[in-house]
């Protein structure tokens, strides 16, 4: 896809993003988002953007003392070994109280589409610096986040908006693949999990087959999985989301069905460009584990991929399971803005820049988070 292309396609997903949430509340759609969503206008087209006013307990997605208190808290006492659990629990309280107290949940996130993993446009259409500029006379007493770089496909957004004043705060390690077909024939899992889509005796279900009686059982396949067995901090997609993201083109859903009909695993796909994510994936998980339902449901990101010439972001988690498909790790960053803000919500950003950076990213890598 050309940059002309690219640019339009950005365009038109933001226009429609906007069309649906823009000057709407979203705990209508996503029970645990309390945000304003309104727009930043720019060469690129009309930024999503979420004003959080620091309410608590809101999924991580829109709040920075989720992200970096409570969410870290769930995966340190999950994946850390015992010696540093009980040092990682009291560092991030007293950070989650820090960040309370210091406002910097009052956050402004630009480019926020509601998902985990945000995609961005050519940087080339957009002016980071008189961005900012205007976020800053828009909302003076929010930090501004911009969430999902990684400087893989992201570096020139990063290097921009540290020109432009942010300070970087790692956020997770996610799982990138810019060429999938030769890892079909080299990655003896990945050849597995796609022939397992001809092998299952379940029957598929494209995009243009799902009907208006899916979308409760997508919501539920979802949480069953990303609320149920990953973290109640994850945001929790209702049917109407579902609903209006597939009808708009937002989302594109693919899954397999029982005899029955009923949906048993899903994934829904979000694109820009020539890159993916992944923010929609469930499974039946009271299912045996032999019928390979989150690995049929994975494998249809990766054949849509090979068949499209897609580059896929498949975000973080079930690391071991992404290594071993030949996914190339890279940490994940907020670039984030607070040099109009009081000086105490300037060292709290700076603070937790350099605990991320310093601790956090060492951590990640070392434990293949």
């Amino acid at each position: 896809m050309n940059a002309l292309a690219a640019h339009a396609d950005f365009a038109t997903q933001a226009s429609a993003f906007a069309a649906l949430h823009a000057g709407r509340r979203t705990d209508a759609m996503v029970s645990n988002l309390h945000v304003r969503v309104e727009t930043l206008h720019t060469g690129a087209g009309a930024l999503p953007v979420s004003v959080h006013d620091g309410r608590q307990g809101d999924a991580w997605v829109c709040s920075p003392r989720t992200t970096y208190a409570d969410c870290a808290g769930e995966e340190s006492a999950r994946y850390l070994p015992a010696p540093l659990r009980d040092g990682a629990h009291w560092l991030l309280s007293a950070l989650g109280d820090g960040l309370a107290l210091s406002g910097l949940d009052n956050a402004v996130a630009v480019n926020n589409w509601l998902l985990s993993t945000n995609l961005y446009p050519p940087l080339d259409a957009v002016d980071p610096a008189s961005m900012i500029e205007e976020a800053v006379a828009r909302w003076p007493r929010h930090t501004l986040w911009f969430r999902s770089l990684n400087e893989h496909h992201n570096g020139d957004w990063l290097d921009a908006l540290r020109g432009a004043g942010c300070l970087p705060v790692a956020s997770r390690q996610v799982y990138l693949y810019d060429d999938i077909a030769p890892l079909a024939t080299r990655r003896r899992d990945l050849k597995r999990d796609l022939s397992l889509l001809l092998r299952t005796p379940l029957r598929h279900c494209r995009d243009d087959e799902v009907t208006e009686h899916d979308y409760t059982r997508i919501a539920e396949l979802y949480a069953l999985l990303y609320i149920g067995k990953y973290s109640r901090h994850n945001p929790l997609y209702g049917e109407d989301f579902l609903r209006a993201w597939h009808s708009a083109g937002l989302l594109s859903f693919e899954g397999f069905r029982d005899d029955d009909g009923r949906l048993v695993c899903v994934i829904g796909l979000f694109r820009q460009g020539r890159t993916v994510t992944a923010p929609i994936v469930g499974y039946d998980t009271a299912m045996p584990q032999p019928m390979g339902l989150y690995r049929l449901a994975t494998a249809c990101a990766y054949r849509a991929c090979i068949e499209n010439g897609w580059r896929l972001n498949f975000s973080a988690g079930a690391a071991d399971f992404k290594r071993l498909r030949g996914g190339t790790p890279s940490i994940e960053y907020s670039a984030v803005y607070a040099r109009h803000l009081p000086r105490g919500t300037r060292l709290a950003v700076a603070a937790l820049s350099a605990i991320t950076c310093r601790i956090g990213v060492p951590l990640l890598r070392r434990y293949r988070l």
